[in-house]
């Protein structure tokens, strides 16, 4: 018997979660680093799956099965595709970056408050989300999936609601408030998604039998399972809307901004560069191969929303006050980017969705912490409050500069290379989406040039006079995201060439071929 790599690398973070919150209180920082050793330990397995990951292969490999529920077929079963490989790969990474970032973020409060802050709690949550979303990329069961998908809801809820910003001009007790209210309305938006999706698993089950994805997509391919058009088409939509809140799309992204204003910087880049990306990942995985015929006939609707959620996000986000808002804005209108460019139905478009889901977790990260790092030196989130940061504190102004050119796709970085392959890929199939979708990176240069002028430049407000430059923990923490940003920017090849075969695999399943060019090239 193999060694079970992938179920190793989801259940060493969870005996992590497990061990650090086990830590004595009177040991934080012990628990700080068992987390933080536990975090790259996770990154050196997701590595050695990479490594050992054949792009050329079968489709799924490194796979593991075993019975679980016999009376209702339900099976233990992992393995991963391109795809899958690359989203492992990027929430490993990330993981790190998002512990060392909030090293201080669950110390103490002020001397004289009441609340207690269990800083092995916040550590071992993190590490719990990571397990989950983990394993919900290995899953090949659709009902242990789902157990996943919807589980991953509970440790979030908790950093939302028990460990957010510190940043609040209206003080402590609504503070509290907002991040009750935010934490709330992310689980319900989330659960009333995953109920839909429950109802949507049963019926898939009676219509299938089993839960097994690559036994359903094989005999749908087959013809031994057929399936009604009318059946398929409302199990889609139970995924779909599922998906399409965790994603988050117009109009069920509204939990978004409440839970990323309310979060710590590590925790608003949990949510939109890891968790987040389960939604669209599942969209590539759920919705195209086990409903071909049904992810054809709501192509036209999704392009519509997607299309809303690009240019809808970037507006509100020129139109914001608060930083962490502007950037969550920001998300929504890049998840209509990476939406869009699944459901164009085209190699370059579903290759360029996959690299911006990858592309956008890193870009992210690298502007979320920064602005984090900014928040906790001044102590609001308002760009107002903020001016002239660049003449006391360069090299901080330096990478947020970076991560914001990197956020508006600016050529040369990671970003870009992922955005121009979505239109690309849209604008072969769909020329006025495509040409529509482009006034997106118009409002994203914007909102992301005006928030670097408004916080950074002009007189050096009294406030921030004596704002110190990044520390070398921060520094540890933003120079690999940058080099990243640069490095995939101008060669994203290593990560094009284990999502392309995959993504051919799942066109082949809808059973869609690139459109051909109009004039064909000169020889």
């Amino acid at each position: 018997m193999s060694f079970p790599l992938l179920t190793a690398t989801a259940v060493l973070p969870a005996l992590g979660a497990i061990a650090t919150a086990a830590v004595p209180a009177a040991r934080r920082t012990a628990a700080k680093w068992l987390a933080l050793i536990v975090s790259l330990a996770t990154l050196v397995l997701a590595a050695v799956v990479l490594v050992r990951f054949d792009p050329d292969g079968d489709r799924y490999q490194l796979t593991e099965s075993h019975a679980w529920i016999k009376d209702f077929g339900v099976r233990y079963e992992l393995g991963v595709d391109g795809i899958a490989v690359a989203m492992i790969a990027l929430t490993a990474l990330l993981i790190p970056f998002v512990i060392l970032a909030g090293w201080h973020d669950a110390d103490p409060l002020e001397t004289g408050s009441k609340r207690w802050r269990p800083t092995q709690g916040f550590f071992a949550l993190i590490l719990l989300v990571e397990a989950m979303v983990i394993i919900s990329f290995e899953a090949t069961d659709v009902f242990l999936f789902y157990i996943f998908f919807e589980a991953m809801l509970i440790p979030m809820y908790f950093l939302i609601g028990g460990f957010g910003d510190r940043a609040h001009e209206h003080g402590e007790q609504a503070a509290s408030t907002q991040r009750s209210y935010a934490a709330v309305k992310f689980l319900l938006y989330n659960l009333v998604g995953g109920l839909i999706m429950l109802a949507a698993v049963i019926g898939l089950y009676v219509v299938a039998g089993n839960f097994s994805l690559t036994q359903i997509a094989e005999a749908r391919a087959n013809g031994t399972l057929d399936m009604a058009t009318s059946t398929e088409r409302w199990l889609f939509l139970g995924f779909f809307f599922a998906f399409a809140v965790k994603a988050p799309l117009w109009p069920l992204h509204t939990w978004l901004p409440n839970a990323m204003q309310e979060s710590t910087a590590p925790v608003a880049v949990l949510i939109t560069a890891v968790v987040d990306k389960v939604g669209t990942f599942a969209m590539l995985r759920f919705c195209l191969q086990l409903f071909p015929e049904a992810s054809t006939w709501a192509t036209p609707a999704i392009l519509v929303l997607a299309l809303i959620s690009i240019i809808y996000g970037a507006l509100l986000a020129v139109g914001q006050r608060d930083i962490k808002r502007l950037v969550a804005y920001a998300s929504i209108s890049h998840f209509g980017f990476i939406i869009l460019g699944i459901f164009a139905m085209t190699s370059q478009g579903q290759s360029g969705a996959t690299l911006y889901m990858v592309n956008h977790g890193i870009s992210t990260a690298a502007l979320m912490l920064v602005a984090g790092f900014l928040i906790s030196r001044r102590g609001s989130r308002l760009i107002a409050d903020y001016g002239g940061v660049q003449k006391v504190a360069p090299v901080l102004a330096g990478t947020f500069l970076i991560g914001g050119l990197a956020t508006l796709s600016l050529p040369g970085l990671a970003p870009f290379v992922s955005e121009f392959l979505v239109l690309v890929g849209t604008f072969a199939r769909y020329p006025v989406i495509g040409i529509i979708a482009t006034v997106g990176i118009v409002l994203a240069a914007l909102y992301t040039l005006v928030l670097y002028q408004r916080t950074m430049t002009g007189p050096v407000k009294a406030e921030v006079e004596g704002m110190p430059d990044l520390r070398v923990r921060e520094l540890v923490v933003v120079a690999p995201l940058i080099a990243l940003l640069i490095f995939l920017g101008v060669y994203p090849k290593p990560v094009t060439d284990i999502v392309n075969p995959a993504v051919k695999q799942t066109l082949s399943d809808v059973q869609k071929k690139d459109p051909q060019p109009e004039v064909e090239a000169s020889k």
